[in-house]
């Protein structure tokens, strides 16, 4: 459904989906003075805090996606483990973006590597696995390592297993193909470093992209981003050029992040897509004159996209649940702040758990070391770890 007209402030944006993200998507459409409606089943959740309505229902439920859609101008969604065809129901009476054809793309892994092979992208060589003897077989093709990955409800690692062996393959086929879900395995890529770039792209195809940033993960979850990422400018200038032209041949409107491996020859191979706001942009929040939210919220509203700005190099660090555990429900943040550009972002999430995302620190600096060396001290000042 196209939009005819522009938001004015004082319009409603509705958000399927109530975690960190769309509270931070809440609170920079407030900033530009548009109302927010979230549908989540938790009556606690962060984005609930900040906005002005809270359905809370399931996701699955079409009803409330409808309810959801009859009070909003435009609904979005925070992350793309929601009901694609309670999107759709959605979508039958307000805009939803990126569309809910977009969004049946890029939660089924499957689904979304055939896109990118359509589309000429280079991925890592994979292979479909309906059964044992398909991951049997897939060995011999890829070779070890590889990485054996549920098509749908994965991410922080969740959903995944390395082979490393022939020996293994019985086992991670039992272990992942019990919920009954489709699998896909995929040859592992010995790269230098992960990378990811956000892309925003409105309804009349005008992109804009944000610098890449340079991600480390720690037990398969984000740990660390830093920008700009310590890469060649020819490689961060074809990620965000690559990141624009996915975002062209899947018709995306509101923002998709593009997940990359650089390889040791400093070519890219995409790894995963996401068509939401994501962990590895928020440090586009202090780091750059348009935040990765705001320009969603221009997107959405109909409004003209700049090409983004990072003005400082940047750092973010996560702080999972650990965090808290560790220091008895009370880290010190004041210690914390005492570190020149540092800003703390919490999430307001009110139970602690071992590798819950709770937070993040966004670090600004002259130097990316400056900056990597202020942020994690920053972390364990708060985690009393560096007493």
């Amino acid at each position: 459904m196209e939009r005819e007209s522009l938001l004015k402030p004082g319009s409603t944006i509705g958000i399927i989906g109530g975690g960190q993200l769309g509270r931070m998507l809440a609170i920079a459409a407030r900033q530009m003075d548009y109302k927010t409606i979230v549908l989540d089943p938790d009556p606690g959740c962060p984005t609930g805090q900040v906005a002005d309505g809270q359905i809370t229902e399931a996701y699955s439920s079409r009803d409330a996606s409808r309810e959801l859609a009859r009070s909003t101008d435009v609904v979005t969604y925070e992350f793309e483990n929601v009901d694609a065809d309670s999107v759709s129901a959605a979508a039958e009476l307000k805009p939803v973006l990126p569309s809910a054809s977009v969004l049946r793309t890029t939660q089924h892994r499957l689904h979304e590597k055939n896109a990118l092979l359509k589309a000429g992208v280079s991925v890592a060589p994979f292979r479909n696995v309906e059964s044992l003897s398909d991951l049997q077989k897939a060995a011999v093709d890829l070779g070890y390592p590889m990485v054996l990955k549920t098509s749908t409800q994965g991410y922080d690692g969740k959903g995944q297993m390395i082979i490393t062996r022939a020996e293994d393959i019985e086992h991670s086929y039992e272990v992942l193909s019990s919920p009954k879900v489709e699998l896909i395995v995929e040859q592992f890529v010995p790269f230098q470093m992960e990378i990811s770039t956000i892309c925003a792209r409105t309804a009349d195809g005008t992109t804009a992209t944000f610098p890449p940033a340079e991600n480390i993960h720690l037990n398969h979850i984000l740990d660390v981003s830093i920008v700009p990422p310590r890469v060649s400018e020819a490689v961060i200038e074809k990620a965000r050029l690559l990141a624009a032209y996915i975002a062209d041949e899947l018709d995306v409107v509101g923002l998709i992040s593009v997940e990359m491996f650089v390889t040791k020859e400093n070519e890219l191979l995409v790894n995963e897509l996401a068509p939401r706001p994501h962990n590895s942009g928020h440090y586009t929040m202090d780091g750059c004159d348009t935040s990765q939210f705001e320009q969603l919220v221009r997107v959405l509203a109909g409004l003209p996209i700049s090409e983004p700005h990072l003005h400082s190099p940047t750092v973010m660090v996560n702080l999972l649940g650990e965090v808290w555990v560790d220091t008895d429900g009370d880290p010190d943040w004041g210690c914390a702040l005492e570190l020149p550009g540092v800003s703390l972002h919490l999430y307001g999430k009110a139970e602690p758990r071992v590798g819950r995302k709770m937070g993040h620190i966004n670090v600004v600096a002259e130097t990316v070391e400056d900056a990597l060396h202020i942020a994690t001290q920053a972390r364990d000042r708060a985690w009393r770890r560096s007493r």
